[in-house]
């Protein structure tokens, strides 16, 4: 996983060994999922400064959500500058969350030390962006902030990105046209990254983990208001129709050419899996220049009252969040949210129904279990710790 996180918990991964074989594998996410008992009673501005405190993983997108959803609630829409800004600094966010990965978790995957010293460069980067945007640091306000866009500034802050990742992660210019050149990048070497992507692409592991499991579409706020609302359960055991879903860089770039060949291929396993959250970062800093045209000075926009529902819904690094809230009098009465750990770590999601898929039947003693499946997690990297165990029946 990327990052430690606060009061989120955990995910347990158990694969039962019998009889020469492995019989199971359980998920388990083990944490708290509602908000509500920390934010009850408390005004918008108290319940903003908060959340920060209550969820120290994407803490950006995380705040982008639940202003969202309380603008929702009071009639509080902001201009598009503001929109712009807070698409920016999610984008920032991810682009920092997936290079964490790459410099910090997964060299650990290999037996490497990790790499703090190139993942400086890239954070110093991501966080120039807030100031260069909201002087005043007012970006997760109702109605939006102070917005005084320094574009020279935020320019400079994308190009170190850019110029980050492409030392940091890919040793140069990314590779990510065709299987067979992203193959010879991942042989050649260079980086942790790339030193990972060689082992993951033989083909033992390529497809390790693959399942049926669909994508979850680009739902809007509407669709987790309502079932958020209806269900205090659903921010636990999401599902769409009845059925799991998949959420994160997979769900969002498989249209690409090189994601959609490895699929094709190997299913949507290792391979897939690792080369999405790639071609998502290597995209990420053009993503970014992309909005600046788009930013002008703005101030807030007046809410309409002080009472209703709402949600907010972000594409973080992980995949789909979405906050719901019930503000009355200008205090928080209820407030609920359902997170990408919880799709993808779910009881019958896609990891546990790609362990199942690939482990079943296989004699434990012909590879590392445990090893294997740390790669699916690090793949589908949940928001809080995991912890794999192989236990005898």
């Amino acid at each position: 996983m990327s990052m430690t996180a606060g009061i989120e918990g955990a995910v347990t991964v158990h694969l039962t060994v019998a009889g020469g074989t492995v019989r199971a594998a359980r998920v388990a996410v083990q944490r708290p999922t509602s908000a509500a008992g920390a934010l009850a009673g408390r005004t918008v501005a108290e319940a903003l400064r908060l959340l920060p405190l209550l969820y120290s993983v994407c803490g950006m997108g995380q705040g982008v959500a639940a202003v969202e959803a309380c603008e929702a609630a009071l009639g509080a829409a902001p201009d598009a500058p503001h929109r712009a800004a807070r698409t920016l600094l999610v984008l920032g966010e991810t682009a920092g969350s997936h290079a964490w990965q790459a410099c910090m978790d997964w060299p650990r995957l290999l037996g490497e030390a990790p790499r703090p010293q190139d993942l400086a460069p890239l954070r110093a980067a991501v966080s120039a962006l807030v100031p260069a945007l909201y002087p005043q640091r007012d970006a997760i306000t109702p109605g939006g902030g102070t917005l005084r866009p320094d574009t020279a500034a935020l320019a400079a802050a994308i190009d170190r990105l850019r110029a980050g990742i492409g030392h940091a992660v890919f040793g140069g210019a990314p590779a990510l046209e065709t299987p067979n050149d992203f193959a010879a990048w991942a042989a050649d070497g260079a980086t942790p990254t790339a030193r990972l992507l060689a082992k993951v692409l033989t083909p033992d592991l390529a497809g390790f983990g693959g399942c049926d499991v669909a994508a979850l579409p680009d739902l809007p706020p509407s669709w987790f208001a309502e079932r958020l609302a209806a269900d205090p359960g659903f921010s636990a055991r999401p599902h769409r129709d009845g059925a799991p879903a998949l959420t994160g860089p997979l769900a969002r770039t498989a249209d690409h050419p090189l994601v959609a060949a490895l699929v094709t291929r190997s299913g949507a396993g290792l391979a897939a899996h690792f080369a999405a959250r790639l071609v998502e970062l290597a995209g990420l800093p053009d993503r970014m220049a992309a909005l600046l045209d788009r930013l002008e000075p703005a101030g807030p926009a007046p809410a309409r009252g002080d009472r209703g529902t709402g949600a907010g819904a972000v594409e973080t690094a992980r995949g789909r969040l979405a906050h719901w809230v019930r503000i009355a009098d200008g205090r928080m009465a209820d407030y609920r949210t359902v997170a990408p750990t919880e799709w993808n770590f779910a009881a019958d999601g896609p990891l546990a129904r790609g362990l199942t898929s690939a482990l079943a039947g296989v004699d434990p003693a012909g590879g590392d279990l445990a090893g294997r499946a740390a790669l699916l997690v690090a793949a589908l990297d949940p928001c809080v710790r995991a912890a794999v165990t192989v236990e005898e029946a």
